[in-house]
């Protein structure tokens, strides 16, 4: 995906956070997420763009200290002003990350083309997967999220996330899991996918040091086999959605890596 398609992913996906919102009291649960009501949601990634909006708007090179952080974000308003002030962050993003100039530097911690690109694609995908825990709130599901940026995130979370040093996915014992997207471009007879996201299919070594990603198919079998829509194996890998409500998601082997996907294969930040 371009930077001007994450950007749109970004605003899309933004708007429909907050049309569920909308429709959901502060005080709501949100399932995805059981530590958080909706007013905790809104807190969070209303934080989140704030503090990138900064990090981008002023060319940072490091990380912003606590201190500076709070001072990006401002004071959380009460519940009452919560959805106002989520939607302000995100027009504010929104047109930072459209008037940065293509060649920004600034920090970034995920492999990227560029840090612009960096932090378009890591805010869409920030918002897409916290629209689900909305969604999750409101008690209806939303729109699936588009191909393309389905896709994509699955990229992200299996090749930038997952191999870094912070991850804690581990297995004393190897273990392999291949994921394929059915409606990848790679997916079909004669595909041939520009991309590593665009192709559909991630191969993940799991061992005691950080996973080993490849991407595209393998003659060996792997212990547990992910087949499906990139629309569901997107929210299932993200730990948005399990195995049992996936249903388009043929898993094919050892289920119990699911398990430690679902226990392990958290996100950390910088």
């Amino acid at each position: 995906m371009e930077i001007t398609e994450h950007i749109d992913a970004l605003r899309r996906e933004g708007t429909r956070l907050a049309e569920a919102a909308a429709r959901t009291e502060p005080s709501a649960p949100v399932p995805t997420c059981p530590e958080w009501q909706s007013a905790d949601l809104l807190r969070h990634i209303g934080s989140v763009h704030r503090w990138a909006a900064a990090i981008v708007s002023r060319g940072l090179r490091a990380p912003l200290d606590e201190a500076g952080a709070q001072a990006a974000i401002g004071p959380l308003p009460p519940d009452a002003e919560l959805l106002g002030w989520y939607r302000e962050g995100h027009a504010v993003l929104v047109d930072t990350l459209t008037a940065a100039p293509v060649d920004l530097e600034c920090w970034s911690f995920l492999p990227s083309p560029t840090p612009l690109a960096f932090w378009a694609r890591r805010q869409a995908h920030e918002t897409a997967i916290h629209r689900l825990d909305a969604d999750a709130a409101a008690g209806a599901p939303g729109p699936v999220v588009d191909t393309a940026l389905a896709l994509d995130g699955i990229d992200e979370l299996v090749r930038g996330f997952m191999p870094r040093g912070r991850s804690v996915l581990r297995s004393d014992v190897p273990r392999t899991l291949q994921v394929r997207a059915t409606d990848g471009a790679g997916a079909g007879p004669g595909a041939g996918a520009a991309t590593a996201e665009e192709a559909g299919s991630w191969r993940l070594t799991i061992t005691q040091e950080p996973p080993t990603v490849t991407t595209g198919e393998s003659p060996e079998p792997a212990d547990l086999t992910l087949t499906g829509p990139a629309h569901e194996l997107y929210p299932l890998l993200w730990n948005r959605l399990s195995a049992e409500r996936a249903g388009k998601v043929e898993a094919i082997g050892d289920r119990s890596l699911l398990a430690l996907w679902s226990d392990a294969a958290a996100v950390r930040w910088s």
